[in-house]
């Protein structure tokens, strides 16, 4: 007999999970009236009731709320939720339906579901006579080891509390490479003072670097007893977060064992004891007191619960520790994994955790092949994890600069480029997972554990072979970068006081500039505002070339304000000719700029000579013409009768100069003067070949690029024209209207350029006469 509840069940998640899943078509199905904007999600409960597909609308169209504005949508931003995961999900509504039965069929159910999982996973992980607590957050169930170990250390803690410390004090120990922020959660939840947790060091003479110095722990051990304190419970990892290194847990475990301490460990690696061959370091973890196991992430099933597995032979100390509950509704939440584990099986389990490891062997020995490339891995066998680094010789990071001054920023500089390698990794290969962790003798470095992410992801073998095919692409890329990042230095130096070198090694690029204006005789506020403007138009004329190298302010790196950023360049790249670039763009943005600021005051003063000149033309004319002339009746008798031959006098104004010049010479030979075009200046551009990018050295002949070209006259430069003309013909003096005109090339009147023309003009026309005669 089914029941027709359980059916119905799983049949409207199957409907909740392809309206969501469908974004699309759950989109174009939406009715009108219910579309939900953002401005309406914060308002008051609707009067009438919704159906279910209109509120699974309205959840969809909050989980998608904030990709409206973007271009591409992330295909993985999202778990890939498999059949498995629907499994699981499919839990949760089986745990709701179930916790309405009847009191006894719960009990029952419950305690069969609890059974069944704990035996399980005790098989599954060779932990044999355990005992398994679910929970949501991965650290509660060391909170609850921990009360565990307290209550049955301390006889009186149940009765008097905190009062049975006061005569020996308990220590937990933990690793320095564990988890951060686990010791102090640990003692705030347990209401312990921090002094009573000892973080003890990694080795640092044999050894991993990422493993618990046991001779130093067994020391702080026999310190903490002689000063009359307890040692209580030691943490220890099964692949710490940060590199994936076990610790030496079969040593740890006779320690503890001499000192009657509770070993309880964690880690990623506690996944490869299911395999049938296990790395040695992790084979004695079924030894230890209690583990904390992660199965979802390992095998891709969302929203299922963390387990702590332990031992301890009296229920009464775990009922009181919290370890058990009396509530049957509390044993439902293995429920999820309950299903989980029978729809996947051991066969699945198993394929699931190797899938992880062959992942990461694929990707560890094409590394191993890249010279530019260090890995660091626990075991080059089965390790589920992989640290690979971008590592430069320093011989071969200055071609010609100073070895002692690229030691001074080297680790920076190298934690810089990895950072920018494994989020350049993670966005054009998202599904592999790969992402960057800090580390404290190594640096920055890219990690790449499958058991975390494979499941989640759906992480192929082609996808690992895309990371080697980018870090193919990327890491030569970074190698010139680091190469020419000394040469870009010195060749900035070289054009001090113009270009300032900013030493930003979190930058991984090229390197970054500032652009120094030469303006002297202005306060500090000003200053700042005119490098400000100067900068920011040199970075729009930077961006606007037609080259590969990307210009930016890099804002998102760095607190520096006013600064250009330069990125990864080529191997083939002129680093004189893209700074001589910067400067010239620099320069001609700065003069221009210093013209514009003159040119209202210039041209004031040029107008006002040029109203004095107009009052003393009128005064000659008045005593040229004579004083009958300007009669109205008499003056045009008089005009009629002797007509005045009146010369054609005006003024020039000289922007470059500053001055007013007569434009006789200009009407005499019915040319403006100085009007004869210059050549356009050569740009970047004219000197490529064809196709070719700037700043890029051609194969033959890359010194042949003459310092001028270069210099530039970049494209995008502004030309201001540099000269207007204000011709005042005489007759009309009396409305002293001024034409202006602006000549486009030249900057003087050449006087002498347009009489010698004149006087070609003439011989020529002279020979042509005599020609005809």
């Amino acid at each position: 007999m089914v029941d027709t509840t359980l059916v119905q069940v799983g049949k409207n998640l199957t409907e909740a999970m392809k309206i969501l899943e469908d974004g699309q078509r759950g989109l174009e199905e939406r009715p009108e009236g219910s579309l939900f904007s953002r401005a309406s999600i914060p308002g008051p409960l609707l009067e009438v009731g919704q159906d279910v597909a209109t509120i699974l609308h309205r959840i969809h169209s909050l989980i998608h709320e904030g990709e409206e504005g973007e271009d591409k949508p992330n295909p993985h931003r999202m778990q890939n939720v498999g059949e498995q995961g629907h499994i699981a999900l499919l839990g949760h509504s089986l745990a709701a339906y179930i916790s309405v039965l009847d009191r006894e069929r719960l009990r029952t159910l419950t305690t069969r579901i609890l059974s069944d999982t704990t035996l399980w996973l005790c098989r599954l992980f060779r932990y044999e006579n355990g005992s398994a607590y679910f929970h949501e957050d991965d650290r509660e169930g060391l909170v609850k080891v921990c009360r565990l170990v307290i209550h049955a250390c301390y006889d009186d803690y149940a009765s008097e509390g905190f009062a049975v410390f006061s005569s020996k004090q308990p220590v937990i120990y933990q690793s320095a490479s564990g988890r951060p922020g686990l010791g102090q959660h640990l003692c705030n939840q347990l209401g312990l003072p921090l002094s009573n947790l000892c973080t003890v060091p990694c080795n640092t003479l044999f050894g991993s670097q990422h493993q618990m110095d046991i001779a130093l722990l067994e020391k702080f051990i026999k310190e903490d007893l002689e000063s009359g304190k307890f040692p209580l419970l030691l943490i220890a990892n099964a692949g710490t977060p940060g590199a994936g290194h076990t610790d030496k847990l079969g040593r740890l475990r006779d320690l503890c064992d001499q000192y009657k301490m509770w070993l309880h460990v964690e880690g990623v690696n506690l996944a490869t004891l299911v395999m049938g061959e296990a790395t040695s370091a992790v084979t004695a973890a079924p030894r230890c007191d209690s583990m904390t196991l992660t199965p979802g992430p390992w095998l891709g099933l969302p929203a299922v619960s963390a387990v702590t597995l332990y031992r301890h032979e009296d229920p009464a100390l775990s009922l009181a520790a919290g370890l058990t509950s009396s509530q049957p509704v509390a044993k439902l939440r293995g429920l999820p994994l309950w299903l989980s584990l029978q729809y996947l099986g051991h066969s699945g389990i198993i394929q699931k955790i190797t899938h992880a490891i062959t992942l990461t062997q694929q990707l560890l020995q094409n590394l191993k092949s890249m010279s530019s490339i260090k890995t660091s891995v626990e075991d080059e066998l089965n390790s589920p994890v992989v640290l690979f680094r971008f590592s430069q010789e320093i011989s071969a990071a200055s071609s010609s600069g100073s070895v002692e001054a690229y030691c001074a920023g080297e680790k920076e500089a190298h934690d810089a480029f990895n950072r920018w390698l494994g989020k350049e990794l993670a966005r054009m290969v998202p599904a592999s997972g790969v992402e960057v962790v800090e580390l404290e003798d190594e640096g920055t470095c890219v990690r790449f554990s499958p058991l975390l992410t494979a499941a989640d992801l759906g992480t192929q073998p082609e996808d690992v072979d895309n990371v080697i095919k980018k870090l193919l692409e990327l890491v030569p890329l970074m190698t010139s970068t680091m190469s020419l990042r000394q040469d870009f230095k010195e060749e900035t130096h070289q054009r001090s006081p113009y270009l300032r070198y900013i030493e930003e090694l979190s930058w991984p690029g090229l390197g970054a500039v500032r652009y120094e204006p030469q303006v002297e005789g202005i306060d500090d506020s000003r200053r700042t505002k005119e490098i400000k403007k100067i900068n920011t138009e040199l970075l729009k004329k930077l961006q606007e070339l037609d080259t590969d190298i990307v210009f930016s302010s890099g804002l998102e790196y760095t607190g520096e304000e006013d600064c250009i950023f330069i990125s990864m360049v080529a191997d083939d790249v002129d680093v004189s000719e893209l700074v001589e670039t910067i400067v010239t763009l620099g320069r001609d943005i700065e003069e221009n700029g210093r013209l514009l600021e003159n040119m209202t005051e210039v041209v004031r003063k040029g107008i006002r000579e040029a109203e004095l000149e107009l009052l003393k033309s009128n005064d000659e004319k008045l005593m040229e013409e004579g004083l009958l002339r300007q009669l109205p009746v008499v003056g045009s008798v008089l005009n009629w009768f002797s007509p005045v031959q009146a010369s054609v006098k005006g003024r020039t104004f000289n922007l470059a100069a500053g001055s007013l010049d007569s434009t006789e010479v200009t009407y005499s030979t019915k040319a403006q003067s100085g009007r004869s075009p210059l050549k356009d200046s050569p740009t970047l551009s004219s000197e490529k070949l064809q196709g070719q990018k700037l700043f890029r050295r051609s194969a033959a002949g890359s010194d042949s690029i003459s310092e001028s070209s270069s210099v530039g006259q970049a494209e995008g430069s502004t030309n201001i024209r540099s000269s207007i003309s204000i011709c005042v013909p005489e007759e009309d003096s009396a409305s002293q209207h001024i034409p202006e005109e602006i000549p486009e090339s030249n900057r003087q009147t050449n006087h002498d350029q347009v009489e010698d023309k004149a006087l070609l003009e003439e011989k020529k026309l002279e020979g042509q006469d005599g020609q005809s005669s």
